[in-house]
């Protein structure tokens, strides 16, 4: 019978734990709303993905124009 105190000991300390890192989430999940809140909004609406932000339909220009030249001029010597 003596272990069974060492168990509830033990289990006490798991709960008191669980409940602590239950009150930490609550506590950044509250701090993750305010902040949600204060930040000023994006223009748009917020509703653009910011990776694509930008782009126009259609051709874009090439990264790589170095790679692409002019046709090249004969050279007579």
């Amino acid at each position: 019978m003596a272990n069974r105190t060492k168990v509830t000991q033990q289990k006490r300390a798991r709960e008191r734990a669980k409940q602590e890192r239950q009150q930490e989430k609550t506590r950044r999940r509250e701090e993750a709303k305010t902040r949600k809140a204060n930040e000023p909004q994006q223009p748009g609406g917020g509703d653009e993905d910011p990776d694509i932000a930008g782009i126009i339909p259609g051709p874009q220009p090439r990264p790589w124009d170095d790679d692409i030249e002019d046709a090249p001029e004969d050279k007579q010597e």
